[in-house]
């Protein structure tokens, strides 16, 4: 089907505030800056400096207080102007070239008010010659002298310009919150400063120094890099550039530092440039319009059948649904992107035409969904909206097919036929009547209660949806409509019955778009991490329920689709592998009986090992922690067994000490088998300490020499008081003593004594009684012969060799 494009008057201006300056503006200045806020309420229009008479102009549709400046010849006005994206409420920075900065915002009552004030150049003696406001962040090129480096003539003078930036964000109700100024870029040429939604195009102007005109950069804040680029040679290199870890550039040895880029050519001789999602389009005297992606690289979007006069002619480019629109004086050309060719070209009444791009999604009015998919025009005429008249696969279902549809789904899952149900059968069979009176109730013929109202929202939230799934089938290949897409679908797949079709779909968002399906899990399980590196949740356990069903225990999932649990534990691993030994730990707290924690089914430690692979294939470091955060006694061995093997002394002591107040037999078996691991060898030697308090306190003395006795190895020859060179030291009594003092100390008998060693053991330490002294009988050597008799005399202690 042949589409044809379309102007579809959207507003003739007259529901603006200060219509009448509005038209006039329009009409009477081709060089007017125009604006338009996100929402596509507000309309901004500046005469910069140079103009006759410089002026200020911010026009809201609706109810709301209008903004008008104006200065007189000869007083500074604004370089430029440009509002903010602040969800909260309309607000708009105003840059001049001495470096203040003014950031302005409207109020509930009548008129606008100013928030702050303040100065980009704080030192003196710079000059801001171009400003940007990408999000969240104030962007600008300032000149400064050449002279206070100590350095003279044309090429230092051409480089004497700085790019600078700060962040710049609301605070509380009623401030905002401007960060610290930081150099991007030291030493570089004049560039031009243009933003899109997520890039900085940093762009050479006609007074930029000749052998650097054919040079753009692209930086771009969420990925840290800058990209310089030189179109005309199609080279490109990538750098890190992240102000928060402090990256900056010296723009010459930047340059110096990237071969081929300084090979003579001659400047980009460009019309218009023109940022979009798609990357930056520039418009030469040739009329060839070529798009510059973010990466660096360039190709040619197509040729227009009239080329640009002069600098002076007025031209305005932009992209919708895989099109171009250029709009050159009263002429107006739509192309395709992929191929070049020329669909349409209209004649348009005037020649002062601006265009815009469409409210963000997200900030549209229920009565404004139906605009979106097309850029806006604007004109003294009115404001108007360029699309397609008719477009294959971008028509919107009615609220009542949306709620046949979902019927058809559920009457399919309670019916035993197998012929796939169809909202004509449903319709005309008269099979289920409630979804026509339900539509017509959403649709307005009957006045809402409180019921109908809240089914009314979510048929907006699912139409809307089906309009950024239009939206993005027709080519905006955006990032972030497709984050927003996959939350919305596993935020609505949450609430259904996870079998099936609704299972299979999961599986297929997380396996493509992983991170935003993470974030749409964390926002509905409220995960939190605490100082002790634990997460905790305050998800009701109807969700959680969810979360941890699972297979029967030996089936295999249908068709390979996991499991709601298996596929959080698998997208962990690509994205945190970190937190999946404390989700697990918090899964096993939030199970209940039947729900796949502790019912008939797999333990959670267990179906998160087979997310990780087959024996021998995982990461160690996982596993282990798995098994540790399992509190299975099993699990908890077959660790400590590794830790041994590993020679990890103290993390498998201190796992032993861990559970010793949950799991005291367990306490035991780990005991045995490192007292085993300190028989046999000296490594344990220096956690003797751990050991000794890991000893469990009702093991006797004579219970751990037994234990001793097993595993101490055979020796094969009799022992000697050293050990030969380079051979195992032997177990020692010293070492020994510690654990038997251990166990004698946690083992006091209150009744008989119950051993032969504990009465040692327990001894307090007082030494026996002196026995009186008397007379010693002197020893006959006849009766003893051969030995020493001794004797004490009773004037002393001597000795008497009686032989």
């Amino acid at each position: 089907m042949k589409r044809a494009g379309t102007l579809r008057l959207l507003t003739d201006l007259s529901n603006f505030s200060g219509a009448a300056q509005l038209r006039e503006l329009l009409a009477g200045d081709p060089a007017v800056r125009v604006r338009c806020s996100p929402d596509g309420r507000h309309l901004l229009l500046l005469r910069p400096p140079g103009a006759p008479a410089p002026q200020l102009l911010v026009a809201v549709r609706g109810p709301g207080p209008e903004l008008e400046r104006t200065w007189p010849a000869g007083q500074p006005s604004p370089l430029d102007a440009f509002f903010l994206p602040w969800p909260a409420r309309p607000a708009l920075v105003l840059v001049w070239e001495s470096g203040l900065a003014e950031v302005w915002s409207a109020e509930m009552g009548p008129g606008w008010r100013m928030l702050q004030s303040t100065e980009l150049c704080p030192g003196g003696g710079a000059r801001v010659v171009a400003v940007a406001a990408p999000r969240g962040r104030l962007v600008w090129c300032e000149e400064r002298q050449a002279s206070a480096e100590g350095q003279v003539g044309p090429p230092a003078v051409a480089f004497s310009h700085c790019v600078c930036v700060r962040t710049l964000e609301p605070s509380g109700e009623a401030g905002t919150n401007l960060g610290r100024t930081h150099i991007l870029l030291h030493h570089c040429p004049f560039f031009g400063l243009l933003a899109s939604r997520k890039d900085v195009f940093l762009v050479p102007t006609a007074t930029t120094w000749p052998g650097v005109g054919h040079i753009l950069l692209i930086w771009s804040p969420g990925k840290g890099k800058v990209v310089v680029a030189a179109p005309c040679l199609g080279l490109s290199h990538s750098k890190s550039l992240n102000p928060g870890r402090g990256d900056t550039w010296d723009f010459r040895t930047l340059l110096r530092g990237l071969p081929g880029l300084l090979s003579p050519r001659q400047p980009l001789t460009v019309h218009t440039w023109a940022p979009t999602p798609h990357g930056l389009l520039w418009l030469d005297f040739r009329g060839t319009v070529s798009l510059v992606q973010p990466h660096g690289g360039t190709r040619t979007v197509g040729t227009l059948q009239e080329a640009p006069v002069c600098l002076a002619g007025s031209a305005a480019l932009g992209t919708f649904h895989g099109t171009l629109a250029c709009v050159l004086g009263s002429t107006l050309e739509l192309l395709d992107m992929g191929s070049g060719q020329l669909l349409e070209r209209k004649v348009l009444s005037t020649d002062r035409v601006h265009l815009l791009e469409p409210p963000a999604p997200g900030t549209e009015d229920e009565e404004e969904l139906e605009t979106r998919g097309g850029l806006h025009l604007l004109s003294a005429l009115g404001l108007f909206r360029v699309g397609w008249g008719t477009l294959q696969g971008l028509e919107l279902p009615s609220a009542e097919d949306l709620v046949f549809e979902e019927a058809c789904e559920y009457y399919q899952r309670r019916s035993l036929r197998g012929a796939q149900l169809t909202p004509e059968e449903l319709r005309h069979n008269s099979t289920f009547r409630a979804p026509q009176a339900l539509a017509s109730i959403l649709q307005g013929h009957v006045s809402p209660s409180t019921l109908l109202t809240t089914l009314r929202a979510e048929l907006r939230d699912y139409r809307g949806l089906e309009h950024l799934k239009a939206q993005l089938v027709a080519g905006d290949e955006e990032e972030a409509g497709w984050t927003e897409l996959a939350e919305h679908e596993v935020a609505r797949l949450l609430r259904t019955e996870l079998v099936g079709d609704q299972l299979a779909q999961l599986n297929t968002i997380f396996q493509t778009l992983p991170t935003a399906a993470w974030g749409a899990i964390l926002r509905a399980l409220q995960l939190q991490p605490d100082g002790n590196g634990r997460l905790r949740s305050q998800a009701p356990p109807d969700v959680w329920k969810k979360v941890l069903a699972g297979t029967a225990t030996g089936k295999e999932p249908p068709n390979g689709m996991l499991p709601l649990f298996e596929l959080l534990c698998q997208c962990l691993c690509r994205l945190e592998p970190q937190w999946l030994p404390p989700f697990v730990e918090l899964a096993q707290q939030q199970g209940g009986p039947g729900w796949g924690a502790g019912g008939p089914g797999l333990p959670l430690y267990r179906r998160a090992l087979a997310v990780l692979g087959k024996d021998g294939t995982r990461p160690e470091a996982l596993e282990l922690d798995l098994l540790l955060g399992s509190g299975r006694p099993k699990a908890v061995l077959q660790a400590v067994g590794q830790l041994v093997q590993k020679e990890q002394w103290e993390r498998a002591l201190e796992a032993g000490l861990a559970l010793s107040p949950s799991s005291p037999l367990l306490r035991s078996e780990i005991f045995k088998l490192l007292l085993a691991e300190f028989a046999q060898h000296r490594r344990l030697d220096a956690h003797l300490p751990l050991l000794c308090r890991l000893c469990p306190p009702d093991l006797a003395p004579a219970e751990l020499l037994l234990l001793l006795r097993t595993h101490l190895p055979d020796e094969l020859e009799p022992p000697t008081p050293f050990p030969e060179p380079g051979a195992e030291p032997s177990l020692t009594v010293g070492l020994l003593r510690a654990l038997l003092e251990q166990t004698g100390t946690q083992g006091q008998p209150s009744g008989p004594v119950l051993s032969l060693y504990e009465d040692i053991l327990g001894d307090s330490g007082t030494p026996p009684p002196t026995p009186p002294r008397g007379p010693i009988t002197t020893l006959q050597a006849s009766e003893h012969p051969g030995l020493e008799a001794w004797a004490l005399p009773e004037q002393g202690l001597g000795v008497t060799d009686t032989g």
